[in-house]
């Protein structure tokens, strides 16, 4: 039936209404022709966003595992699934065919019973973008028990937060990894994060780098010589649609990490929908996402999504700048890659350098370009147009988040016509609305206000691990019986949105969600800091850097103030990960703050900015003089 791909403009607006119309029966169509269900469902979807409470499929039994993997046996066994394209160009491409990750997968799922985990049962996986980390995923989700990847770029505390927050009984993880012209050794952050982790009783490591390492006896063991016992024969569980397939961690805006919960049924026919349509893929098609496994991206586009279309997915170890900027454009003439999907950071990056890195490489087989993480400026998304799609491949500017497991809003590539800094369209069966400060939904073009949808999709996370109130709180408490998405947006005269960033305190640096707390928290145990603020400003390359604001104690005026810095940022480094050091550091002597002591963020965005001809009323502060001596300092 051709509402599973969509063609032109005009059978979009046919199938989007058709999907709004009627929802239940739209997915029932779309879930009942394209995927394999050892049980039907009684029910299509009921839903409060009261309480909230939201499920698809109820009643259905599947496994997501036979939808990407045992369905396409008969008819392309022998197809390439996972393309592994190694860190070090000179290390040869894998290409591991659907039947042979059938049978990895199989042998992977069966160490893990044997080990004792179970349906159910969390493990934490801390792995490199190697194969064994899409291999680890659906062995997880063969046996029915929930993965919980953490990037492997996350520190020892980061990743101990994350194992106690669902309670973990297994870590996966390898020796090393490499990034570029970097060996890191993974295994021993997380022995350190394990010292605080009384959970975890067994830790499977994957040779990667060959790094010396600590065996702890009756834990550790390392994975090669259980797979080699292992049967390539595991019968999958059947689970209920609505039954955990994983957990992923987003950062708060305050306090801990969010453990977003979401489920088998509705998950994979989103995904692989959204997937096949944003994409078009085609049967022979070679696709290649450079996100890491450990975000979203990663499991909903270069796992699930892929693997339920019978696709062939690109897993890259690598970094865009080794061995030289030329890299991506390598991997995409090596390989004949026709969609590329990739992330506004790296674009900028890439940008910054000659033009001859890409150049050099021959991208006529590319179809489809893909930005994602956050909105992609104009000076940019023209660059992608015409160095690298030579004007002949749209540009999808895909807006979606961890919450909502699939893309949300974007264009369809051949389908709508792009705009730069546009998300264009929502995508089929998707209900946005803008709502203004007094919480009522603003009809008609050329507005802007908050983004919430307002009507549930498949895909959508179902809770915070552990926390259904502050899921509710978090989501459902902002605007009444809408999902609110933390997003501000605006609606052009066409009826196109463009995402203008977030309303709340969490700042998307290199397309990853920073809290702007758990840094802060971070950087006030240090001996010397009595206070601090963290605000983003606008980077060339990372989209936003943060600077941070920062009172010290009387026993810390004294110090240098060089060396302070330095440990401020090892400090973050070590307790939440390299990715949120701060670019700026300012001492000062106080923070503005209102009468009830909320520090005012906004003036030290617009400061951090160098924006500082409008503050506003600064008169009603509690410290007003403060602000005149930050703007004479600042970085």
């Amino acid at each position: 039936m051709s509402n599973y791909h969509i063609k032109h403009l005009e059978e979009y607006f046919q199938v989007y209404r058709k999907s709004v119309r009627n929802p239940e029966g739209f997915w029932e169509e779309i879930a009942e022709e394209h995927f394999s269900w050892r049980k039907k469902w009684d029910r299509v979807l009921s839903w409060d966003f009261k309480k909230p409470e939201v499920s698809w499929f109820e009643g259905a039994k599947l496994n997501i595992t036979e939808n990407c993997l045992d369905r396409h046996l008969s008819v392309r066994g022998d197809k390439t699934a996972l393309l592994f394209e190694p860190n070090d160009p000179k290390e040869e491409a894998r290409h591991i065919t659907y039947r042979e990750l059938h049978g990895r997968v199989c042998k992977m799922a069966n160490v893990l019973k044997a080990q004792g985990v179970g349906k159910g049962d969390r493990v934490c996986i801390y792995l490199p973008m190697i194969p064994e980390l899409a291999v680890s995923l659906l062995a997880c989700a063969r046996i029915g028990a929930i993965h919980s990847v953490v990037f492997a770029g996350f520190s020892s505390t980061a990743l101990a937060t994350r194992i106690n927050d669902c309670d973990c009984k297994m870590v996966i993880t390898s020796d090393g990894s490499y990034r570029g012209a970097k060996t890191l050794d993974l295994k021993s952050i997380v022995d350190a994060a394990l010292e605080s982790c009384p959970g975890i009783t067994e830790v499977l490591l994957v040779r990667r780098t060959g790094n010396q390492v600590n065996l702890i006896e009756g834990r550790d063991h390392w994975l090669e010589p259980l797979l080699e016992e292992a049967s390539e024969i595991c019968e999958p569980v059947i689970m209920d649609a609505e039954d955990p397939l994983f957990i992923l961690y987003t950062s708060g805006s305050t306090g801990r990490p969010k453990g977003m919960v979401h489920t088998c049924g509705g998950y994979m026919v989103y995904t692989a929908y959204t997937f096949k349509n944003i994409f078009q893929y085609k049967e022979e098609d070679v696709y290649w996402c450079t996100a890491d496994i450990g975000w979203i991206t990663g499991h909903s586009y270069i796992v699930y999504g892929p693997l339920a279309n019978g696709a062939t997915t690109v897993m890259f170890e690598g970094v865009p700048s080794y061995p030289d900027f030329g890299r991506f454009w390598e991997v995409i003439e090596k390989h004949r890659i026709n969609q590329f999907y990739t992330a506004p950071t790296a674009i900028r990056a890439l940008a910054k350098e000659n033009l001859e890195f890409v150049e050099t490489y021959d991208l006529s087989s590319l179809k489809v370009l893909g930005s994602v993480g956050e909105p992609i400026n104009e000076e940019a998304w023209h660059w992608y147009n015409n160095n690298v799609g030579k004007k002949q491949s749209p540009i999808v500017d895909t807006w979606w988040q961890t919450e909502t497991g699939g893309i949300m809003i974007s264009p369809i590539p051949f389908v709508t016509p792009t705009t730069p800094t546009y998300a264009t369209l929502p995508f089929i069966g998707i209900q946005p609305a803008l709502m203004d400060e007094e919480g009522r939904e603003m009809d008609g073009n050329q507005v802007s206000g908050r983004l919430c949808i307002k009507f549930p999709w498949p895909s959508m996370a179902r809770t915070i691990w552990g926390d259904h109130q502050r899921y509710r709180d978090t989501y459902f408490s902002a605007f009444e019986n809408k999902y609110f998405t933390g997003d501000g947006a605006m609606r052009d005269a066409v009826g196109y949105y463009r995402i203008t960033g977030r309303v709340d305190d969490v700042i998307i640096v290199s397309g990853h969600n920073l809290g702007t707390a758990p840094i802060e928290d971070s950087i006030n145990e240090h001996p010397a800091v009595a206070e601090s603020a963290i605000v983003g400003f606008p980077h060339d390359i990372k989209g936003n850097a943060l600077y941070g604001f920062v009172i010290l104690k009387e026993t810390g005026e004294g110090r240098n103030r060089d060396n302070l810095q330095k440990e401020i940022n090892q400090q973050i480094t070590e307790q939440i990960g390299p990715i949120a050091k701060l670019d700026k550091i300012q001492f000062v002597s106080g923070l503005p703050k209102t009468r009830s002591g909320k520090i005012m963020r906004r003036i030290l965005r617009k400061i951090a900015s160098k924006d500082t001809s409008n503050l506003g009323d600064i008169s009603t502060l509690l410290n007003p003089e403060v602000v005149e001596e930050i703007i004479a300092n600042a970085l």
